[in-house]
């Protein structure tokens, strides 16, 4: 046996120190620093039949190496196809981190369900009588589907060589300990070991293991950074839980883009793939309304068409409220100072509130011209006529920027039915004979001539 080894980690970012300190010089947190014992039998968790007797590796030239596409798993979802990169790649690891009860669980253990592979869903946290009345919610029917409850990793490893599946999901990974580290489960160096095992055993078996994560009150994924640098492929499963849309992101991939989204509807019976997102993000109203604005904008490949609502009213206590929802709240006030010194528009002493409908935020610099156009519209107070639809961006000195991949924001206004496009004349438009009107502005002046005289 080695000997007992203590080091001091921050139970916030991951920092290791020495000795004790009262605050962290990472994160800048106080009373986050405890000691963790280290002591690290001469064992391994995870050690394949193939390891032990296969050679060692050999360097080869870059053009010796075999470039054959990889053939991915799909995940019979296409919101989660998509955001992967078209599906799970063998021997991959992958991290899905959330808030608590914004639907990680359900969403991974739906797919697991209706997976054409034999699946092992791993549960440290609830029971399998627990996780089976979820899934005769969700879906009757899984055959390929076992569910373990178990968080030592050892007795994990000896299902899944009894079981031999195809795809491993881990719920979640601050729930597992190994015999090999001597502290609580979810510390430091126990989420750092037991990933380490689970990322020998995925690139040894080519077998891809999901994991999930549970987040800080920052929003971060618990446990030290390594974590999401160990890992292949991180996901942001996102959402209010008072709303019934859920967004997954991807902030690392390393085998596909990181700008994709997926989006979802949280139902009695599961998630529901939302294929077009437009039609939740734009409301559905008979009467036409002031300060509103329909802004074309894109997450990855993916056009979207989303509502900008704006209110400018008489600011009542004297220093006027800038507030925005889902919009850069600094990005709003060069807006107003544009509106305010180029075009003309008294906005100084007025309240301005702006929101984006659907519970999503948007950084798309594409919206600024609908923006202004809802601003402009509540400002006078007459509406923009619901046909319309805006892409560009606003410079400092009033003018319409153009913005990229112009030619599929059009075509996706033209496919929803909206009449007209304002784009910036500066704009490069490859299409042709399209059935949507496109209306060329160089400057503010003329969006506001164009829309109210």
């Amino acid at each position: 046996m080695t000997k007992v080894k203590t080091t001091f980690f921050c139970q916030n970012c991951g920092a290791q120190y020495a000795k004790w300190q009262g605050q962290c010089n990472s994160c800048k947190e106080w009373n986050t620093i405890a000691e963790e014992i280290i002591q690290k039998q001469e064992k391994v968790a995870w050690k394949s039949e193939s390891s032990t007797t296969s050679k060692a590796p050999k360097p080869l030239r870059i053009n010796e190496i075999d470039s054959a596409e990889e053939i991915r798993l799909d995940t019979t979802d296409n919101e989660l196809n998509r955001v992967l990169g078209g599906g799970i790649v063998p021997g991959s690891l992958i991290l899905l981190g959330g808030e608590p009860g914004i639907g990680k669980s359900t969403l991974l253990l739906q797919i697991s369900l209706k997976l054409p592979y034999k699946t092992l869903y791993v549960s440290g946290e609830e029971s399998q009588k627990q996780i089976k009345m979820r899934a005769e919610r969700i879906t009757p029917n899984g055959d390929n589907c076992y569910i373990l409850t178990e968080t030592k990793t050892q007795n994990i490893f000896k299902q899944i060589e009894a079981i031999q599946p195809e795809i491993v999901i881990i719920d979640s990974i601050q729930t597992l300990h190994t015999d090999y580290i001597e502290s609580t489960a979810g510390s430091i160096s126990q989420i750092r070991e037991t990933t380490a095992e689970l990322i020998k055993f995925a690139k040894e078996t080519n077998i891809p293991v999901i994991l999930i994560g549970h987040i800080t009150k920052d929003g971060t994924i618990a446990g030290p950074k390594i974590l999401e640098h160990m890992v292949d492929t991180v996901l942001q499963f996102e959402g209010d839980r008072n709303h019934v849309y859920r967004i997954l992101r991807s902030l690392k991939n390393r085998f596909g883009s990181t700008a994709e989204i997926g989006i979802y509807e949280m139902l009695g019976s599961g998630l529901r793939e939302v294929s077009n997102p437009s039609e939740i993000l734009i409301s559905h109203k008979d009467e036409e309304l002031s300060g509103t604005a329909i802004a074309t904008t894109l997450e990855g490949m993916r056009p979207l068409m989303i509502e900008i609502q704006s209110l400018v009213s008489t600011a009542v206590y004297g220093t006027p409220q800038r507030s925005t929802t889902g919009y850069n709240a600094k990005r709003l006030n060069m807006i107003l100072a544009v509106l305010e010194k180029r075009a003309g528009f008294r906005l100084g002493a007025k309240d301005v509130f702006l929101n984006v409908t659907g519970g999503i935020s948007v950084d798309d610099p594409a919206i600024d011209l609908a923006v202004v156009a809802a601003i402009l519209s509540s400002n006078e107070d007459i509406p923009v006529n619901k046909d319309f639809c805006f892409a560009g961006e606003v410079g400092l000195s009033g003018e319409i920027r153009p913005v990229n991949r112009v030619d599929q924001r059009i075509q996706e206004a033209e496919k929803l039915g909206f009449s007209t496009i304002f784009v910036s004349k500066y704009n490069k438009i490859a299409l042709k004979n399209t059935g949507i009107k496109i209306q060329l502005v160089a400057k503010i002046e003329d969006v506001a001539s164009e829309l109210f005289g």
